[in-house]
């Protein structure tokens, strides 16, 4: 089974989507099912996990009723603010969807990501944890920090780095964000995106080996079985096609990896990891 474990769809006049504006004409309309059905088949994959976009309960909603009546979305991952206190109520509403997978958590939105640690935060997690839903995770380099410290009171967490936490590409910084996720990648139920890379780099002027060092760090520290390919779909296209986001990673495989490994990436540990 290959999937794409992380990809978008949204329609602009729904009008809770405040980051994608006329000023980034290429995402600024609507993208659906069919807009990438012919992407999925060319490259064989199967099916894909369709992440929210927007921090609303109202966009979770319209992704699971997409998804109801379109078989290649595999399933949906929701939004959920772990400080509302009707978080629950939220979670089992959204339940009642087959293809409801879990939620991610926005920590890249938060003005102070130390918000994380508080006990109405920690303690909700804690609850999610100890029912193996599986949780995205949306953090950048600076905020690594508070998620490692978030992650030594849930141990136990299912959690997925989205987007390898963004590092800093364009600016080539790299130290301070391997030495974070080395210590993300310690806590063995953690799991990590290769995906969202392409848009971190120089858009118009990137090249393979901008990114493959990061993409090496990654392999080493999650090994084959904590990895899943995500295109990022449409976001992607702000820097590169769909085509050249798959064959970024192709050229970034480890050499010594076979196809039991290849596998695992384009697809087996997203099944595994969402419990598809």
């Amino acid at each position: 089974m290959r999937i794409d474990a992380h990809q978008h769809y949204w329609r602009i006049e729904r009008g809770d989507y405040g980051w994608i504006t006329p000023d980034i004409p290429v995402l600024y309309r609507d993208f659906m099912p069919d807009d990438l059905r012919s992407m999925l088949e060319k490259h064989d994959i199967e099916g894909s996990i369709a992440v929210q976009a927007a921090p609303t309960m109202d966009e979770t909603e319209f992704l699971l009723t997409l998804a109801a009546d379109e078989a290649s979305i595999l399933g949906v991952v929701g939004w959920l603010d772990l400080l509302d206190p009707d978080h629950r109520k939220h979670y089992e509403r959204f339940g009642q969807h087959q293809k409801f997978l879990g939620f991610r958590i926005m920590i890249q939105e938060m003005p102070d990501s130390s918000r994380i640690l508080e006990e109405a935060f920690i303690t909700a997690l804690q609850g999610y944890a100890k029912e193996d839903v599986p949780v995205d995770i949306l953090v950048l380099p600076s905020q690594l920090e508070h998620s490692a410290q978030m992650l030594h009171q849930v141990p136990d967490l299912r959690g997925v780095i989205d987007h390898i936490a963004k590092p800093r590409v364009r600016d080539m910084e790299m130290n301070n964000w391997l030495q974070a996720m080395r210590e993300i990648a310690s806590f063995p139920n953690i799991y990590c995106k290769i995906s969202g890379l392409v848009t971190e780099g120089d858009h118009l002027n990137w090249k393979p080996q901008d990114f493959i060092p990061y993409i090496h760090h990654v392999f080493q520290l999650f090994g084959p079985d904590r990895v899943m390919f995500g295109s990022d779909w449409p976001v992607c296209l702000r820097a590169a096609s769909y085509d050249e986001v798959i064959q970024l990673l192709q050229e970034a495989m480890p050499p010594e990896w076979g196809k039991s490994e290849q596998n695992k990436l384009f697809g087996l540990n997203a099944k595994e990891f969402y419990k598809l």
